[in-house]
């Protein structure tokens, strides 16, 4: 029989370790004035970890390799899809420009810190928050400077596709805007 309540200590700390580390990263996004903060990215971490923490709790791992690999594949696949349409939500545009990428891809660090936490993989939380944080806070300025290096404007956002004055849009045939959006899409990411 398990010592339960060495269970229960380690569930609790895995739950813990996983809000503080989601806060620590969302700090940064509260220092610059982000809507995703300490506390929502505490509670994306935390939610993560509650996931991964919870489905473990309820089967026996032990004894059936393929449940244990079916179980991983889904709590990751589910946590980080879900956690895509809160990112999603992050990123806004307006003005020929988008704004929130970088919080909304703090968002599914943040959840991939909790699933990490949740399925007790200590060595990839404690490295994934240096390195998110080194890019967070160190290379912000080290981007600047090698923006200016090679010849580009750091203080310059680049700007969407422009809509033209008279086009498709405005004549009124149906998809012309869905079709402008996609090749903003397709700039923005390489893909089709």
């Amino acid at each position: 029989m398990p010592d339960l309540t060495a269970a229960i200590l380690d569930d609790l700390l895995r739950l813990g370790v996983a809000a503080l580390v989601g806060m620590l990263v969302g700090l940064n996004r509260d220092v610059r004035g982000k809507a995703m903060g300490m506390r929502t990215l505490g509670l994306v971490s935390l939610g993560a970890a509650l996931i991964a923490v919870a489905a473990f709790e309820f089967v026996d791992l032990a004894t059936e390799e393929e449940t244990r690999a079916r179980l991983v594949q889904g709590v990751i696949v589910g946590v980080m899809t879900g956690i895509g349409f809160l990112g999603a939500g992050a990123i806004l545009r307006g003005g020929g420009e988008v704004h929130g990428l970088t919080t909304a891809a703090t968002t599914w660090v943040a959840a991939g810190l909790g699933v990490a936490c949740g399925f007790a993989a200590w060595h990839l939380v404690i490295a994934s928050v240096v390195v998110t944080l080194v890019i967070l806070v160190v290379m912000p300025p080290v981007e600047r400077a090698l923006v200016r290096l090679f010849g580009g404007d750091p203080d310059a956002r680049p700007l969407l596709a422009e809509k033209p004055a008279t086009g498709v849009a405005q004549k009124g045939v149906a998809g012309a805007e869905e079709a402008d959006d996609d090749r903003v899409v397709t700039r923005l990411t390489g893909y089709n």
